[in-house]
Parts: C-alpha cells; structure tokens; sequence
C-alpha cells in the first residue's frame, strides 16, 4: 500500500505542476498538420512568449527535482516489475489473422483509390487514411494503449508468404537503414505534394513497398522488420511508451512507459540515432512552419542554394545537433556519476525516456490534426471514388490547445521518471544516482521550452514546398 501511495502521490504532483503551466499559456499545434497540407489551423499564446517557455521548463524543471526525492529502491522498483499478464495465444493468432487481413486490405484500397479516385487530399480516402489514420491515429493507439503494427503490417504479411532468407543481414547495419529511410522520407514529404496528389501518394507507397519487400525476402522478414523497416522500428519504439505490451506468452499490462526502463529497447547506437530522429522530426517539421523557420529557408534560398538543398540541411543539420548535444549529455553523465559504465552504455540506456518526448510531442502535433479530420475519413471511406463536396471538419475549441500544451509537458514528466528509474538501476549509491541525471534534465527542458516555443509560434504555410 505504501509503495503504490508514494506512487500515486508522485503523479499527485506531476499532475500539480501540469495544471500550474496550463494556467499561464495556451496555444494551438499546426507543425506536421501544415506541412502534410491537411490542416492550417493555428493559435496564439496569450501570455508573454518569456513567461510562457519559463513557465514549461520550470515544470519540467521541478518536477525532476521532485522526482528526486523519491530514492526508495523497492518503490522505485515497483513502477517497473508491477505488471498483469494475460496468456491470450489462441486471441493473438486470431487477432494477428483479422489485423493482417486488414492491413493488406488497406495497402490495396490506398493503391487503387489512390490511383483512380479523387486526387485533392482533402476529398482523397487514400491520402486521409495515410495521414490521419495511420501517422496520426494508429501512432497515438500505438503509444496510449498498444502498437497494432506487428500483426496489422501488410508487407510483412506479404514477405513471410514468398521465398526469403537469402543472405544474412550484416551485423553492422544494425537499424541503420531504418534511420536513413526515415530521414529520406522526412525529406521527400516536402518534395512531393503526397498529401494534395493521390497519384504521388501512390507512387511513393509502390516505391516504399517494393523496397521494403524486397529486403524481406532478402534478409528475412523477421530480421527485417525488427532492424531495417523505419515503420516497423516507429512502432516498436513508439509502442514501448504504452501500457499494453506484447510478449511471448500473451500481453502483459504495465504502468505508461515502465517499459522505457528495460535495457532491451534501445540496443545499439543506430537506435539511439532513430529515438533522436523521432524526437527532431517534430521539432523539424514545426520549425519550418514558422516565421523563423520560413524566413531561414528564404535566406539560404536567396543565396543561391536550391530549397530541396536548404530543407535537406536543416534537416541533417538539426539532428547533428540532436546527436551531438545527446552525446555530450552521456558524457558528462558518465563524469558525474563517476562511474566505469561506458558512455556509450550509458546513451543506450538513457535513450527509451526520450520516447516519451517523442510521444508527447507527436501527441501534441497530431491529436487536434486526427479530431479535426476524422470525420472527413469517415465521408470519404463510406463513399471512396464519390466523396461529398464538402467532407465533414470539425473546428477546435478555442481551449483545445491546453489539451497540446498538456501532452508534451506529461510527456517530459514521463521521460524525467524513466530516467530517475533508470538511473537507480544503474548506479547503486544514492548521490550518484541523482547527480547521473543531472546533464540529461537540463537536454529535456531545452527540449521543453524549443517545443513550446513552437508551440505557442503562429504558424504559415512552408515556403517552396509544392502543394
């Protein structure tokens, strides 16, 4: 009883804090939507940008110091081995039968809708299921409650059904292609207008699936789609914040984001790599839909350099800065601790509380993107090559972006008491413990305060990026 009121009292606090920060800021997340072209809509914070961003990393902040207090091993231990296991084989084989079923179905009717229906995004059940179903919806299933992708996944239900297993995947890939993919594709949205042309849409999942197939039958599916597939690496990742997990033995419920804690999530440096991708995406792509953004690619572009070039670079130089900040981070860990774990250990273990970041953020960026869409999905599907003239939008309330603001900072909150568990894992004494943590709260409210900054930033549309 004494470990689960602490706990409770713990999120008592968090919850405190939250409340505290939403008191004096609000505002409404555009970021992906705008990119993606589905979406414009847009806020304003309505209290000082100063206090505003303050505000969010003094949560953030004093939560961790907060968190701090909490050094009963045996309590800490509770919130990552309570769990409730259900042996579910026979409801998994046919749950894996009906979602995979499923997923191939979806794969065909975005090929074939996408290819002879309606081509603007908004009148497109093609595009909307892409966007709103599967990056915004299914990624937000994915981190809330349990990641589908394993059996829903059409191309791994396509490759496991041909000859495969013809070379041995090399060992030091490792995820590598996964990070490299995900960055291209980040890259290719604002090259091709996939969500304002069906056919582009088309064209890039033909392209995608012949890919991914072909090194499934390659490598093997299993191999594959655990080390090189960027999807399947996104939702394994990003599943492993939900409370719903899947193991050998059936699913298991665990307290939101205890998984983040097991040293089997991130596993070598490509992963760290993607983590920070799945982190730098969404900053990335609210960047360069506000004003400093906009007017960054317009000084590059008029020196001269193409702005494919321009979106390429800020890209690649975000997340060197992401990986480089990341890494000085696990260093200077390593000097407080004081400590014989290697920093590279030491990265690899303190990178799963950075997907809960991600979550937050990715929460923050899509949710009011998913309730604004859904119903122009749900017109659309009934009605795929006849769409209304009008598919249906809700307009958000003017109170909505509280609901933004709230998910990245439980977001931070989160990653702030993975890493205090974690650290406690790791280091056996007390001081050290606490002192470890120290270099990777002060990344997490710079994360905090660049987020809501974006957050709070009017957005317009990205300049150069067809549409």
């Amino acid at each position: 009883m004494g470990r689960r009121w602490v706990l409770l009292r713990r999120a008592g606090l968090a919850g405190a804090f939250v409340l505290v920060a939403l008191a004096v800021g609000a505002g409404i997340v555009a970021a992906s939507n705008v990119a993606v072209g589905l979406s414009e809509q847009s806020g304003e914070t309505t209290v000082p940008t100063w206090l505003y961003l303050a505000t969010g990393g003094g949560v953030v902040g004093a939560s961790a110091l907060m968190t701090m207090l909490v050094t009963d091993r045996d309590v800490i231990a509770s919130f990552h081995d309570d769990t409730v296991a259900f042996p579910t084989t026979r409801l998994q084989t046919a749950g894996s039968l009906l979602l995979g079923t499923l997923g191939i179905a979806a794969l065909v009717f975005i090929v074939v809708v996408g290819l002879v229906g309606p081509q603007l995004g908004n009148f497109s059940a093609a595009v909307l299921l892409t966007f709103v179903g599967g990056r915004a919806l299914l990624t937000i299933v994915a981190y809330t409650i349990g990641s589908p992708w394993h059996a829903l996944n059409p191309w791994r239900r396509i490759a496991v059904s041909l000859p495969n297993g013809y070379a041995t995947y090399p060992a030091w890939l490792d995820s590598w292609p996964a990070v490299g993919t995900l960055l291209a594709l980040i890259w290719l949205e604002l090259l091709v207008p996939l969500s304002s042309s069906a056919r582009a849409l088309v064209a890039v999942v033909l392209a995608y699936s012949a890919l991914t197939i072909g090194c499934a039958v390659v490598f093997s599916p299993e191999t594959w789609f655990r080390r090189g597939d960027p999807i399947s690496v996104w939702f394994r990742l990003y599943g492993a914040v939900a409370p719903i997990q899947r193991t050998d033995d059936g699913l298991e419920v665990r307290y939101p984001g205890s998984r983040l804690s097991d040293d089997d999530v991130v596993t070598d440096v490509s992963l760290v790599a993607f983590v920070l991708v799945l982190v730098w995406e969404l900053i990335y792509s609210g960047f360069i839909v506000t004003v400093p953004g906009v007017r960054t690619v317009e000084l590059f572009v008029a020196l001269g350099i193409p702005p494919q070039i321009v979106y390429l670079g800020l890209l690649l130089a975000g997340f060197a800065l992401f990986w480089t900040v990341y890494w000085l981070a696990a260093a200077r860990t390593r000097e407080r601790a004081g400590t014989h774990l290697s920093q590279r250990y030491l990265a690899l273990r303190f990178a799963p509380p950075l997907l809960a970041i991600a979550a937050g953020y990715h929460f923050a960026h899509y949710i009011g993107f998913s309730i604004s869409l859904w119903p122009s999905l749900v017109d659309t599907m009934v009605a795929p090559l006849n769409p209304p003239e009008n598919p249906t939008q809700y307009v958000l309330t003017s109170w909505f972006g509280y609901v933004e603001i709230a998910g990245i900072l439980v977001g931070h909150l989160l990653a702030v008491w993975i890493s205090h568990t974690v650290s406690f894992e790791l280091f056996p004494e007390k001081l050290q413990a606490i002192r470890s943590q120290y270099p990777f709260i002060v990344v997490m409210i710079l994360f905090t305060i660049v987020s809501l900054y974006l957050v709070s930033a009017p957005a317009m549309e990205p300049v150069y990026v067809p549409g």
